[in-house]
This record gives C-alpha cells, structure tokens and sequence, in this order.
C-alpha cells in the first residue's frame, strides 16, 4: 500500500490540514487521491536541487511566433512517476482494448429511439437496436409520431395517441358533384352525412344527387342516424330516378326513406334504453337536390338548407329551404321580425327532424327551373351560421364554383373553421348546366 503523500493544505480550497488527514474538513475534498511527491519535478528535484528551465531565444520582431517547449525539454515526471518523455513514446492503448466508461462517465448527448414494437435481444445495448423494418403497404400508421401502428379501437400502439375518426374529415368528388365534411373545430365527433351521386334518366340524360344530413346532438347516436339517413335516400333515389320516377317525387319518397331508416335505429336492445332512459331516439335533419333535365329540385326537414347562386352573380342569390325551426315560426307567423327571431337563444330549436320522437312527418319539396347556369349549394347549419344572408353566402361561393366544385366545397369548409368552426360543416356543391331552350336543334 503506498504511502498518502503529508499536505499542509487542500489542493482543492487550500484550506490548512492536519497530520493524518483523510479528507479535507471544509470541502470534503479526498486526499488519498493526490498522486505520491515525484523524486524528481521541474520546480526541483528531491534532493533540493533546482532544475535549469532552458532559456527562450530572444527575438526582435512582433510577428514572429514565439518558440514553445514541448514536454520533453523539460525534465519531470507524469503523475504516475514516470519520465515524460517516456510517456511521449508509450503507444496508444487500440479501441477495443480501452475500458468502457462506468456509470459515472460521460454520457451521448442523443439516443437513438429504437422502432416500436422493436424488443432488443438479451444483453443488447437498446441503443443500437436496428430499425424496424418498413411496415407492408396499406400498414395504417400513427398522425403523431408517423412510426407506430394504429390498432383496431384507433390507438397508435407505440405512443397511445387516439387516431382521427374516418369521419372527422371527408371528402368525396364526381364528374358534377363534390362533397365536403368536417368535424369543426370545438365538437368531439362529426355526425354530420352525405352522399353524392349520378343516375341516368330513362331518357339518357343524367341525374346529379347530393343529400346532406345532420345528426341531432340532443339525441343518442346521431352520427348514426346522419348516416343512415343519408345512404337511405340515395339508395331510394338510385331506384327510383331510372325508372322514370318525376324528381320532385322521387326526392318526396327518398326523404320517407331515410325517416324510416332512422326509426329502425331506436329499436334498441332494452338494455340499452335502461342505461339511457331519458335519451331521444336517433334522430337527424336532411336536406338533398337533384339536377336532372334542366330541372332543379330540393327536398328537406329541420334546418339544413340549400341556396342556389349563379355563376355570373348576375341575377340573385337564392334561399331554396324553408328552416323547421322556431325562428322560422315566428317570422311565419308575423311575430317577430328575422332578425329579431334569429337573435333569439331559441332561434335554432328544431321543430322537424327524422326520428322516431318527431312529430308527424312532412317533407318539404320544391321545383325550379333556373335561366342560367349556377351551382346548387347543400348545406348544414355549420357553414351559414358564417354566412347565414344570401349575399354573404355569395360573397362566400368561389366565381368557378361550377368549373371546380371540389375546391368550392373546400373554401366553404374552410369559412366556417375560419369562423369559428363551432359545429361540424358539410357542404355538397351541385353545377347547374343551363342550356338554352332549342339549342343543338336542326
């Protein structure tokens, strides 16, 4: 065991020491760890003798560097005891003959994240763990940290981050139709619907549908009644239009359609309703058009509308639906002004809708035959409630609505979030081709 070199003060905070010192009283600092008194240093040797430092040359100019001794030219020892010059000489211990660093070494500033789902192998660094291969195609991969797999009930497997709905955001394009739908910005859910659709007539001509529902947010499961409202009318539509049915009367039956579809859905188990007693039925506004022969025809119940705005701004924008509502009653009746009406925290109460609790059933149907060309704009109370007047909802409407429908639905969506986005906004936008009476004749 070698000696512990006698020190008369820390070599840490030069604090004065005793005799037999093991750590220094005022910093804790560990003596043991000062290496032993060299026989030899380049302050003296130990005999007292002192050693000669070699003389620097003189020199005479400013931009000259000045020389620099090198560990050699002086005599010493390393604080192992060895001559330095010998230590200059000594190889290099090879990498992999180097010690590892313990736990008190310094650590990477970065670890390599290994794949989910990646399970290192025993006694592996899971640093180094290769990446995971790429997943197979159609893999549905996590919108937050782009790596781990989405399971069946829409959680990423490796961060836990719930994955957006299917129906938080929708969009669907044909020839002369498209369709947007969008959760908002402040609901959980998007129980808003639509279909879209083309159909020819027994003629040949064709036959352009939208319908658009809305789920009733008072009501259990509205998002499935939107749905199937939807997909119930087009489906009676698709029927009922090649087999020359007259579209007003077509679109009369496609709505009973889709009243029926949502009555089939409060036929709940009865464990159901126990959990629920006080819940509605299911229930949903709807409102559809159809553009077929140079005829315009509009269909609806509640409070979704449909407004008609011509392509060259020409002629007036139009309100084609008439709101079930409790504004709309009052304005009916000569109440209240619409203003007045709608300024009311009662104005948006419904008073029809589909649904097995609604009252009597009475769909609404209307015929037009515009004198040029414009498009149909189908709509939940999502996007008018941001442009609720006729000119706003034309100040709204892109000027090549007609050439790009798809674009269009997207700006109107992208108005309401700008709004607010407070409930959710499907929009279908429907091109109406005006042709001339007697054009292409002989």
């Amino acid at each position: 065991m070698s000696q512990m070199p006698q020190l008369s003060a820390c070599p840490s905070c030069e604090e004065p020491l005793e005799s037999g010192d093991l750590f220094c009283g005022a910093c804790g600092f560990d003596l043991s760890v000062v290496p032993a008194r060299p026989d030899a240093s380049p302050n003296g040797s130990a005999d007292g003798a002192a050693a000669r430092w070699p003389e620097a040359p003189e020199v005479d100019s400013s931009d000259v560097p000045v020389p620099t001794h090198r560990p050699n030219d002086v005599p010493g020892t390393d604080s192992g005891g060895t001559d330095l010059a010998e230590s200059e000489q000594e190889p290099k211990p090879e990498p992999e003959q180097a010690a590892e660093p313990g736990p008190t070494g310094p650590e990477p500033d970065e670890y390599p994240l290994p794949a989910p789902g990646t399970a290192p192998a025993e006694g592996a660094d899971p640093r180094t763990a290769p990446p995971e291969p790429t997943p197979p195609a159609g893999t549905k991969l996590c919108v937050a940290c782009r790596s781990g797999r989405v399971d069946p009930d829409g959680y990423c497997e490796n961060c836990g981050h719930a994955q957006p709905r299917e129906r938080d955001h929708m969009e669907q394009e044909l020839d002369a139709v498209a369709a947007v739908s969008d959760r908002g910005l402040r609901h959980h859910r998007n129980e808003d619907a639509f279909a879209i659709s083309a159909a020819a007539l027994p003629d040949g001509s064709p036959a352009v549908v939208a319908i658009v529902c809305d789920g009733v947010s008072s009501a259990t499961r509205p998002d499935d009644a939107s749905l199937a409202a939807s997909l119930a009318a087009n489906e009676s539509l698709q029927g009922a239009l090649p087999r020359g049915t007259h579209p007003q009367q077509a679109m009369h039956d496609a709505i009973i359609a889709a009243a029926e579809a949502v009555n089939a859905l409060a036929a709940e188990p009865a464990t159901a309703r126990d959990q629920g007693p006080h819940q509605n039925a299911p229930a949903c506004t709807l409102v559809g058009s159809i553009v077929a022969g140079g005829l315009l025809v509009v269909g609806w119940v509640g409070d979704s509308r449909a407004y008609w705005v011509p392509d060259d701004r020409s002629g007036p924008t139009v309100r084609l639906t008439e709101d079930d509502s409790w504004a709309a009653q009052m304005v009916a009746a000569g109440l209240m002004s619409e203003a007045e009406a709608y300024a009311d925290e009662r104005a948006h109460a419904i008073t029809g809708w589909l649904g097995a609790d609604a009252y009597e059933l009475e769909p609404h149907t209307a015929s037009f035959k515009p004198d040029r060309a414009g498009v149909v704009v189908v709509c939940t109370d999502g996007l008018w409630n941001y442009a609720e007047a006729v000119e706003e909802m034309a100040g709204a409407v892109p000027g090549d609505a007609a050439r790009r429908p798809l674009h269009s639905a997207q700006v109107l969506v992208g108005h309401a979030l700008d709004g607010g986005g407070h409930d959710n906004v499907t929009v279908a936008v429907v091109p109406f081709p005006f042709v001339p009476q007697g054009a292409g004749s002989a």
